[in-house]
């Protein structure tokens, strides 16, 4: 009898073994292992149409904007108090991407306060704030000025993305100037801050960590429904979706306009091209079907404002080392540079979509709303912005085996 209690208890613990290992490799796939970027695409492309079928389409700069607004109200400059971050829909999306990014670099055990240089700061500043530029011209950044736009089939978003090319080749050579006429100065107190790692072994409490941020997440979530702000609560899980996508994949839209001209890799813009054809179709439909309205993120931006505002955008990004999505998910796993890019960011969209609005005459040169299918169909956009993307997919492919784009140093 005892024989046989010991064999069950054997076998039970065999069993427990095995399950403790699969859930171990399925966390480790999860939160270990980078996922592969056309992934990321796809279900960035998919999290996007839930997110407008929800409430409205995914975007950032909104969000950036209205914590700026709520600084310079709070500081006296504004007399106008904004709406709240927290019950702001624009605003509560951009928190969740930040909140996202941050519990999925506790759970990968990846976060940590990363310095950089005297100069790398001062780029992450300049870069952040010539974005919060671009982003007040354009009426969003790489997100809502360029992903969200193109989706919602505004010819102001082909125009941002034409200007973010542009603005990318200009970033691309001003570092290569930079290499060879300002020389770099290394980055201090990383040896310390690698002995405090190990001193308070921070690297093996984050996983707990992330956990209970997440719990926390829920609880809020919970929350805004039991206070008739179940919408809010919705995007508020979107936005750490967003983040949890693009931190484990280290998905930055960045990479589509400077990679092709730099490295000449063309993952990301396969993935990106992915990503909005998925999110072109589903918008399209919900629009048609007029279970969203037509003209939603149809910015008025044609056409100086997504050309002139883009070209901005695109410098920025380059110089900061991320784009609007990108410094505030490299934000919350703990660079410097781009926490502080994110806040210049912030104070200068906020500053200058002030001016813009205030002058009627700089408000008109922005641009007008031009929706594609007021002109060509619904049928014709689609097929016109599915062909653009697959035409960039295939020719940055070649350029990825032909290096003829890459700019010499």
């Amino acid at each position: 009898m005892k024989d046989v209690i010991n064999l069950k208890v054997k076998w039970t613990c065999q069993k427990m073994k095995i399950f403790c290992e699969i859930i171990h490799n399925c966390y480790s796939k999860i939160f270990y292992e980078n996922w592969p970027f056309w992934f990321a695409g796809v279900l960035i492309g998919i999290m996007s149409i839930l997110t407008f079928t929800w409430e409205r389409p995914w975007g950032v700069a909104g969000g950036l904007k209205n914590w700026g607004d709520s600084f310079f109200y709070m500081t006296g400059l504004y007399s106008q108090k904004p709406s709240s971050p927290f019950f702001t829909a624009s605003s509560i999306l951009t928190i969740g991407l930040l909140y996202g990014s941050f519990t999925s670099a506790l759970m990968s055990k990846q976060f940590a306060l990363r310095p950089s240089s005297i100069i790398e700061t001062i780029k992450g500043i300049l870069g952040g704030s010539t974005m919060g530029i671009g982003a007040a011209m354009a009426k969003g950044c790489n997100i809502g000025g360029f992903y969200s736009a193109i989706s919602s089939m505004s010819l102001g978003g082909i125009c941002m993305m034409i200007g973010l090319f542009f603005g990318a080749n200009l970033g691309i050579r001003y570092l290569y100037w930079e290499l060879d006429n300002i020389p770099s100065s290394p980055t201090k107190k990383i040896h310390n801050i690698k002995k405090k790692r190990k001193q308070f072994n921070f690297f093996q409490l984050q996983p707990f960590l992330g956990f209970i941020g997440l719990l926390l997440a829920f609880v809020s979530m919970w929350f805004y429904a039991q206070n008739a702000y179940t919408k809010i609560g919705g995007l508020l899980l979107f936005g750490i979706l967003f983040g949890v996508i693009l931190h484990r994949s280290r998905f930055c839209f960045v990479r589509f306009f400077r990679d092709p001209f730099m490295s000449g890799e063309a993952n990301m813009v396969r993935a990106v091209s992915y990503s909005i054809i998925i999110s072109l179709i589903g918008f399209a439909i919900l629009k048609w079907t007029g279970l969203r309205g037509e003209m939603v993120f149809v910015t008025k931006t044609f056409w100086f404002g997504g050309l002139f505002g883009g070209a901005i955008f695109g410098f920025g990004m380059v110089i900061a080392g991320g784009c609007g999505s990108g410094s505030i998910w490299r934000a919350g796993e703990g660079h410097i540079k781009l926490i502080l890019s994110t806040i210049s960011f912030a104070l200068t969209t906020s500053i200058v979509n002030k001016i813009i609005q205030s002058y009627p005459e700089i408000k008109k040169i922005m641009g007008v709303r031009v929706f594609l299918p007021e002109y060509i169909t619904y049928g014709w956009s689609i097929f016109l912005i599915i062909c653009i993307f697959c035409f960039c997919s295939l020719l940055f492919t070649w350029n990825e085996r032909t290096e003829k784009f890459i700019i010499e140093m």
